[in-house]
């Protein structure tokens, strides 16, 4: 918790030595719903009321990247799963769009996040010549543990550091997840997965445009008097 507290009190100035710190994660299950009737406007004495009644036209997942320095919401991916192909080409897109700059991707311990395929490419992204070894037998691949250990070595150009187990409201997209949320997914009405894709994209677009800006952040991990533990 304290390497993650650090990283955002440093957003802006590794942000002037050309790295980038982004805070990614997946929003799974994002439903296409279209509702049968239109909602009533609210009026004098009257809420606004919603038709309960609605038509799925299936799923969604997003992978979003939060540039912590300024608050953006950068090369996001969004499609129907959510694999280690799907995270590992979502990484490869993000460090697409500065290829030779510093990255540090703020993720959670999901496996995706640890994959073999993930490891082999950040190792060649970053001209590492060492032997791999074999998954599930020895080297860097050998387990989720070693690949994990590989991929946050912060002597790598491209490296990932994971939040602790049961802190998913330490990593700061989660904030930008529900803004989308209250914004647009909850009130909203799609005729399509093609029409929930755009307007997610249109959303993005907005908040880079309009209201995005570093979160303040006021959590510390370290202990308040009277709150260690030993």
């Amino acid at each position: 918790m304290a390497e993650v507290c650090d990283l955002y009190a440093q957003a802006g100035r590794l942000a002037e030595q050309g790295v980038h710190l982004v805070s990614t994660d997946e929003k799974t299950g994002m439903q296409a719903l279209e509702r049968l009737h239109l909602d009533l406007p609210p009026g004098p004495g009257r809420v606004q009321r919603r038709e309960y009644e609605y038509r799925r036209h299936g799923t969604l997942c997003l992978t979003a990247n939060l540039e912590v320095w300024c608050g953006w919401v950068i090369a996001p991916t969004l499609g129907p799963t959510r694999t280690e192909a799907d995270f590992l080409a979502h990484v490869q897109q993000t460090v697409a769009t500065d290829p030779w700059a510093g990255w540090v991707f703020l993720v959670d311990n999901l496996n995706t996040h640890q994959s073999a395929s993930l490891v082999a490419w950040v190792a060649q992204a970053c001209g590492l010549r060492e032997d791999l070894g074999v998954k599930g037998q020895r080297g860097v691949l050998k387990s989720q543990a070693s690949r994990a250990a590989f991929l946050s070595d912060k002597g790598h150009r491209i490296r990932f550091v994971y939040t602790p187990k049961h802190t998913s409201w330490l990593n700061q997209v989660e904030i930008w997840f529900s803004i989308l949320v209250r914004k647009l997914l909850r009130r909203a009405r799609f005729t399509a997965v093609e029409d929930l894709k755009a307007r997610v994209l249109a959303f993005m677009d907005y908040f880079n445009r309009t209201m995005a800006k570093p979160l303040r952040w006021l959590y510390s991990a370290e202990p308040k008097p009277g709150n260690e533990t030993g």
